[in-house]
């Protein structure tokens, strides 16, 4: 009658950084936008991360959350992220750790060469008190 579910261990909250959205390029920059989006784009990304490199992962999976954002942004005809936000957790179940990469921007289409150089707003933040 009644289903009972595999004794599954859940995954723990170990730490959680986030990133409010921010602007990404100013007035004083010269930057010709023509076309903005109406409403922001979200990914989700979830990574699974040994536990002897911890800050080099944490590092590339915002990194990579950013880069496949700006991709979905391109498939809409748009080539720069006006603001960017992003929310990191740390999730631990016995030995195995997973992060999940919570990304968000507003997508413009801006004429010119734009500079590519650019990474995600605030990565010092995973330096301090890494807990994987």
């Amino acid at each position: 009658m009644f289903n009972f579910r595999r004794k599954e261990t859940p995954w723990e909250v170990v730490d959680s950084k986030s990133v409010d959205p921010i602007p990404t390029y100013y007035e004083d920059e010269d930057l010709d936008v023509v076309a903005i989006a109406e409403r922001d784009i979200h990914g989700t990304y979830i990574f699974d991360v040994a536990h002897s490199e911890r800050s080099k992962d944490l590092r590339n999976a915002v990194m990579f959350a950013r880069q496949q954002l700006l991709l979905e942004a391109t498939k809409n005809g748009y080539n720069i992220l006006l603001t960017e936000s992003w929310q990191m957790t740390i999730l631990r179940r016995g030995k195995h750790h997973r992060v999940e990469v919570k990304y968000a921007g507003r997508s413009a289409r801006a004429l010119g060469k734009v500079s590519a150089r650019r990474g995600p707003p605030f990565m010092e933040i995973l330096h301090s008190s890494n807990p994987i």
